[in-house]
């Protein structure tokens, strides 16, 4: 089984990413049917053009703070090299299943010399971080009135705890005796304390590092609407956390390759038809945007296929 699994190994990196090729071209083509009659004029595409390099940049910074969970837990993937996988790896997240770029990013760093299972931990605690942030910058905003929405105190309270719930998880007092346990039941017989990965402190900075990502990627959602029409000031915070939530429930809902879908049904019952009447194009062309920040960026960084 191992001697079949280790001659098609080879292939299997081309077929993974000739799906994930397939079906990113598929998705482009179906957003630009979408905002292919939109009109904008030179100052929309200015707009267009910072969301664009806004996104990028966003992509980038998360790549950044990805490298700081893997320090960590003592991983010596190098800053640039840790960017640039997590950019070439990004792209596969549109693939069905969406765990292909987890898959390249452990793969990555087992390359490198550096342990699976805590690059494994690396790709579990950020989508958590990245979640937490989401949800913190929505319930601030929904909490201070900037965002308008039917008051359930049931969901409300379900969210609060959710974040707590998360936040006190990734405390190392519970989750290393929790990553013990696993890896007692992993390796049997082997108990030295040099087989245990352990998350030596609190994650805070990484967290942090992702409430900037989840505020970058805000701000592409924003340049956005404003290359189709006006905003104020105090319409700024609602666009804010009415995009962290949608991002929240694209990152979180199963079965929705890059949040396609969830994010923008999201979004549409967020927003204020009358304070944002081009919300249906905006949102339709933010995605268009990210996916090109998101190609883009992996194209500018790839060198060799961590599949």
């Amino acid at each position: 089984m191992k001697k079949n699994l280790a001659q098609i190994k080879p292939y299997l990196r081309w077929f993974i990413w000739g799906g994930v090729l397939f079906f990113l071209i598929k998705t482009v083509k179906d957003r630009w049917g979408e905002v292919a009659t939109i009109k904008i004029d030179a100052q929309g595409w200015l707009m267009l053009a910072l969301a664009l390099t806004i996104t990028i940049c966003a992509h980038i910074w998360s790549g950044w703070v990805w490298t700081w969970i893997l320090r960590l837990f003592r991983q010596t993937l190098g800053t640039k090299e840790g960017i640039r996988v997590y950019l070439v790896t990004n792209i596969a997240k549109y693939s069905p299943g969406n765990i292909w770029h987890y898959y390249g990013r452990i793969n990555a760093v087992s390359r490198t010399g550096g342990s699976k299972g805590a690059a494994a931990l690396s790709v579990l605690l950020e989508p958590l971080l990245m979640a937490s942030a989401a949800l913190l910058i929505g319930l601030i905003g929904s909490g201070l009135g900037l965002l308008e929405t039917n008051f359930n105190l049931t969901i409300v309270l379900l969210q609060l705890f959710a974040l707590v719930a998360v936040l006190t998880g990734i405390h190392p007092r519970i989750l290393n005796p929790l990553m013990q346990r696993l890896s007692r039941s992993k390796n049997k017989g082997e108990t030295r304390a040099t087989q245990f990965i352990t998350l030596p402190s609190y994650p805070i900075i990484p967290f942090l590092g992702e409430i900037g990502f989840v505020l970058l990627r805000g701000c592409g959602f924003l340049f956005t609407f404003l290359a189709l029409q006006s905003i104020s000031g105090q319409q700024i915070p609602q666009l804010i956390s009415a995009f962290s939530f949608a991002w929240l429930l694209g990152l979180v809902v199963p079965g929705a390759p890059g949040g396609l879908g969830v994010f923008e049904v999201t979004a549409y019952g967020l927003l204020d038809d009358s304070l944002f009447p081009a919300e249906i194009a905006a949102v339709a062309l933010y995605r268009l945007i990210s996916i090109l920040a998101e190609a883009i960026a992996a194209a500018a960084s790839i060198k060799k296929i961590y599949v």
